[in-house]
């Protein structure tokens, strides 16, 4: 069984490393729309730009979730703890409510907000010492089986959809030498239904400054599907199900909240007597309503060529990849008691090792994404398989170009990092150039 679960590590995203290309003046790429967006020039919307932070540390708070109260509209923090948050004008009355994990939650009026340089601090939430131990459970691992048995009637049980943010970028060490971005639709299949999730591509877009690296260009072949698969809920198979959960030894770590409810921590590790490398991590759960509101984990990296075969399909000759880290990351939502996939990030770390160079390189890849809206699928319908995303797509093939300077209009995105934006604005520049000199 374990070498089974082990094998679903493949359907997990895969790097392709090819030899360098030329960096071309780009342009506007346009794919087929999405049911989920309609171009009305009608629709207007109102912007606000901020951070949140812990109030008595002033640290910015990574991945909290800014939700308008009354609509399924979202987005979240970056790793920088700013946010970008965009509401239609005939929203005027609504809260924003503005939560993280283990913090008490901050309702605040849209109408006191200003269109930049909100700053929202959070409190950490103290949890008692005797109200952990009123009924709590005492076996970990059952408590997870019945959290994972749990999820039909805890989850989204119609048809969803939903309109998701997401972007891959890759660093070279610390400096930023790709981003790739779209706006996709994805249709939710209901929790107790095995149905396959299905995506379809609205908008997309990318700069890379091939000049960076190394004479390779790193490539991500799964596009949003990578994000979507840490669904854990939806997809237990790529982390464990009924028949690998017992490779696996949990315990109880701490307890933390969410929006005021009591939350267990759950550490996992695999069993010493497994071989095959599966994961190590953090399960968060609703003691209440046996709810997983989010989780973390990563790869126990123990054979560096088995881990490479798993996640390097191509290299050129004289270059040895291995990943040094492969983590994942799910958030989950709630709405009128029900849970749904709100945010997923998976982060690969590769070591490039050149036959006839004295130094290696460090390469990261980013792969986030982010619902920002959703509606009920009343249909239940997919798109036609022409029109979805392939799930060996490779985003950065498929999108060029940041020639569009209202590229996003109102759909809510994920605020880029300082980095990358300066980033982008160094490609731009460069691109503007390129063009000038073909003219």
């Amino acid at each position: 069984m374990a070498s089974q679960h082990f094998n679903n590590v493949l359907s997990k995203g895969k790097i392709i490393m090819s030899g360098m290309v030329l960096l071309w003046a780009c342009v506007l790429l346009t794919p087929s729309k999405a049911v989920a967006f309609q171009d009305d020039p009608s629709v207007d919307f109102n912007q606000y730009q901020g951070e949140v932070v812990d109030e008595s540390t002033n640290r910015p708070l990574v991945f909290a979730t800014l939700s308008v109260e009354g609509t399924n509209i979202s987005t979240i923090t970056n790793t920088e703890g700013n946010f970008l948050l965009k509401v239609p004008k005939d929203i005027t009355n609504a809260n924003v409510i503005v939560s993280f994990l283990g913090y008490k939650s901050k309702t605040l009026p849209l109408s006191t907000l200003d269109p930049e340089k909100n700053k929202i601090s959070l409190l950490i939430s103290i949890t008692e010492l005797s109200e952990i131990n009123i009924n709590a459970p005492k076996d970990a691992t059952a408590l997870v089986k019945e959290t994972l048995a749990r999820k039909n009637e805890n989850y989204f049980d119609d048809p969803t959809l939903m309109t998701a943010f997401y972007r891959e970028t890759i660093r070279k060490r610390r400096k930023n030498v790709s981003l790739s971005e779209a706006v996709v639709s994805v249709y939710k299949s209901p929790y107790n239904s095995i149905r396959k999730d299905a995506v379809e591509l609205y908008k997309a877009r990318k700069s890379t400054d091939y000049s960076k690296l190394d004479t390779v260009a790193l490539k991500l072949q799964g596009g949003p599907y990578n994000a979507l698969y840490v669904d854990i809920m939806k997809y237990p198979e790529f982390l464990f199900d009924d028949g690998s959960i017992s490779n696996y030894k949990f315990s109880f770590d701490r307890s933390t909240r969410i929006n005021d409810r009591l939350i267990y921590v759950i550490k996992f590790d695999q069993r010493e007597t497994i071989l095959d490398p599966l994961y190590h991590g953090e399960l968060f759960i609703d003691v209440e309503n046996k709810t997983l509101t989010s989780a973390t984990y990563s790869l126990n990296i123990t054979d560096r060529d088995l881990a490479s075969q798993l996640f390097v399909r191509r290299k050129p000759v004289g270059v040895d990849v291995w990943p040094t880290e492969v983590s994942y990351r799910v958030d989950y939502r709630e709405k009128n008691g029900k849970w749904y996939y709100g945010y997923s990030s998976v982060i690969l770390e590769f070591k490039v090792d050149w036959e006839d160079r004295l130094f290696n390189s460090v390469y990261s890849m980013t792969a986030e994404m982010a619902v920002t809206d959703w509606e009920p699928n009343i249909t239940g319908k997919l798109p036609k398989n022409r029109e979805r995303i392939r799930k060996s797509i490779i985003l950065s093939d498929e999108a060029i170009g940041f020639s569009d300077p209202d590229f996003w209009g109102e759909y809510n995105i994920i605020e880029p990092e300082r980095s990358i934006e300066s980033a982008i604005k160094k490609i731009q520049r460069q691109l503007r150039r390129i063009e000038r000199r073909g003219k």
